[in-house]
């Protein structure tokens, strides 16, 4: 038997392995998009649930539970992270009642929580993390029968789990060619894994990725240093995962780093490269970041424009806030969107969203991120666009945790859907009829992205080379090139049809007025006569273009 002390630490356990295991789990996504890997988004979601513990000492199983349940919940990022909480969000309801729990406790909990994650997923693909939860499940199930003692009913979980894991490269054909194994199954193992260890040795496994709170806090007072000064724009921070076949010195990041800007800071260990510089460049500093490993975080702000809001909330309020606060549901309806780049975030606000959460390709916000600014939104109804495929489902676990307004979630997958649905909504609808009729509108445009490949990959016949610009027609990679704006041609020569009426081109902070236009007057030489198309600043990270098409 195990008390609410012992699934602590197990949880903690769990939590570490992944978290010391994570760029690995990153790299076996098989899409060279860059994006918000999977083992970052479990490992950020299994964090919370570790800051949460911090503030309980409970010796029961339900309650402990609980916490972390909640917790992960509201941590979510990414589908991987919120089909994580949800699992956890079934052992919390089977252990609800419970103080000490054997192994039965435990798969029972299990199964509930499997029941949670399929129920979640609208079409549950096989091959993915449910399966290696299922099987899973099963293999406790089993053992159950005969065996009750927590060491050997989870490991046998663990086993049966790893034999699924194993197994769905035979289920998804895209890992088999790969060679590989599904990252969020992978990531599931690995907490189990971490957490058997506790089960069976009663030791946690220690966090290995030289990420200690004293190097964290002494890169942040480095850093603060220099966050009053302003030569250039960007505030730019981020963590490299270091490629173990790469030997190239840090320092060379560093050297071209302070080419391009100052406040320079480089800490780095054998695992990971932490960056700090303002600059210009964002994007040429990333792209750098990209020759030692994968980006695992990635933070830029704009000095000039948050010095000039500080100024503004401080003369007006005294402070600035940190976060958004919530408002009384006083008018009948309001949105949210989610959007990265200060062009974007505003066309959304003049489009009518009161707020819009920073976010989106390989920044996934979390659950709490979301929720916080249906909060802030003092509308009865307030309706929700992810504009990600990737936040739907955080998007759509804040509905349950809304009680004093209604949540309506418009499923839109790009920045060109969710502007269709917010410009399709009539006042005079309801909701509900607003929001089909949105889903409908989204179904005639089409995206078109240009952006890099953040990893070498192979699909189809075509093979990728870490740092090709790369373009994806609906999401599908269709082109690459040697340039953005070559790249965006083509793509648009691929999309555009006599059917067209409306092209919308949005150019990212790391694409310069110079290139912008150039790409601008190639559509309108081409397609000028027959189109309507318009140029938007975005300021968008990750993509130099996205191209709505309607």
């Amino acid at each position: 038997m195990i008390n609410g002390l012992d699934l602590k630490q197990a949880v903690i356990s769990g939590s570490n392995n992944i978290c010391s295991r994570k760029l690995y789990i990153n790299d076996l996504n098989i899409f060279p998009v860059p994006d918000g890997d999977t083992g970052t988004n479990m490992s950020m979601t299994t964090t919370a649930a570790v800051e949460a513990l911090k503030d309980v000492d409970s010796d029961k199983a339900g309650v402990v539970a609980k916490a972390i349940a909640s917790a992960m919940l509201r941590g979510a990022r990414g589908n991987s992270g919120v089909i994580l909480s949800l699992i956890f969000r079934g052992f919390s309801q089977g252990l609800s009642d419970k103080t000490d729990i054997n192994g039965k406790d435990l798969v029972n909990a299990l199964g509930k929580g499997v029941d949670e994650a399929y129920r979640a997923v609208t079409k549950p693909t096989e091959g993915t993390i449910l399966t290696v939860a299922r099987v899973g499940y099963e293999g406790g199930l089993k053992i159950i029968e005969k065996e009750t003692d927590v060491v050997k009913v989870w490991q046998a979980v663990c086993d049966s789990a790893y034999n699924a894991l194993q197994q769905t490269p035979e289920l998804l054909p895209v890992l088999k060619k790969a060679g590989v194994v599904d990252a969020g199954g992978q990531g599931l193992l690995t907490i189990f894994e971490g957490m058997l260890s506790y089960f069976r040795d009663g030791e946690v496994i220690e966090y290995q990725a030289g990420n200690s709170q004293e190097e964290i806090d002494a890169f942040k007072n480095t850093v603060a240093e220099f966050d009053e000064v302003i030569n250039f724009t960007y505030c730019t921070e981020f963590i490299v995962g270091r490629d173990p076949e790469i030997a190239t010195d840090p320092n060379e990041l560093r050297l071209f780093l302070e080419t391009i800007g100052d406040c320079v800071v480089v800490v780095n260990d054998e695992d990971i490269i932490k960056v700090h510089v303002h600059t210009e460049q964002p994007g040429d500093a990333l792209k750098k970041g990209l020759e030692f490993g994968q980006l695992l975080t990635v933070k830029v702000e704009n000095m000039r424009e948050q010095h000039k809001n500080a100024k503004k909330n401080s003369a007006a309020e005294g402070k600035t806030p940190e976060k958004l606060e919530p408002q009384a549901p006083t008018e009948e309806i309001g949105f949210v969107a989610v959007a990265a780049g200060d062009g974007l975030i505003n066309l959304f606000k003049d489009l009518g969203c009161t707020n819009v959460v920073s976010g989106g390709q390989s920044m996934n916000p979390s659950t709490d991120d979301i929720y916080e600014a249906v909060m802030a939104t003092p509308a009865k109804t307030v309706m929700v666009l992810p504009n990600n495929k990737n936040i739907i489902m955080a998007a759509q676990q804040t509905v349950p945790m809304v009680e004093d307004r209604k949540v309506i979630i418009v499923p839109t997958r790009t920045i060109p859907q969710g502007m269709t649905a917010i410009l399709s909504y009539d006042p005079e609808l309801s909701p509900e009829s607003n929001k089909e009729m949105m889903m409908d509108a989204v179904k005639h445009v089409g995206t078109g992205q240009v952006t890099f490949a953040a990893r070498n990959s192979e699909f189809g016949k075509q093979k990728i080379k870490e740092g090709e610009i790369i373009a994806l027609e609906n999401g599908k990679l269709t082109i690459t090139e040697k340039t953005p704006v070559k790249a965006l041609v083509k793509l648009a020569k691929s999309m555009i049809d006599h059917d067209t009426s409306f092209v919308t081109l949005i150019y990212g902070k790391d694409t310069s007025e110079e290139e912008a236009q150039e790409a601008f007057e190639a559509l309108q030489d081409k397609f000028g006569a027959k189109v309507d198309i318009s140029l938007v600043n975005g300021g968008q990270p990750i993509y130099y273009f996205v191209m709505s098409v309607e």
